[in-house]
């Protein structure tokens, strides 16, 4: 289900990304949520929601880098 704000993403997402990490990941996950609604467009029949998580970490991805201390930073 899409996610209104922030503070209703999980845990492992809002304790470990910053802010900017996380609102990619909350309008990312919002996005796919509605592209793949029908299961035909989804990849080995996975289910909408593990899609959407797939999705906005991948545009977390694309974006952020984990450093050596395991911290999420911009990438330069």
């Amino acid at each position: 289900m899409p996610y209104r704000k922030v503070s209703d993403l999980p845990p492992a997402v809002r304790e470990h990304l910053p802010a900017h990490a996380q609102e990619i990941y909350m309008n990312a996950f919002n996005s796919a949520w509605v592209q793949y609604a029908e299961p035909r467009k989804r990849r080995e029949k996975e289910s909408r929601e593990a899609t959407a998580h797939k999705v906005a970490w991948s545009a977390v991805e694309r974006v952020y880098e984990k450093d050596d201390a395991g911290r999420w930073r911009c990438k330069s």
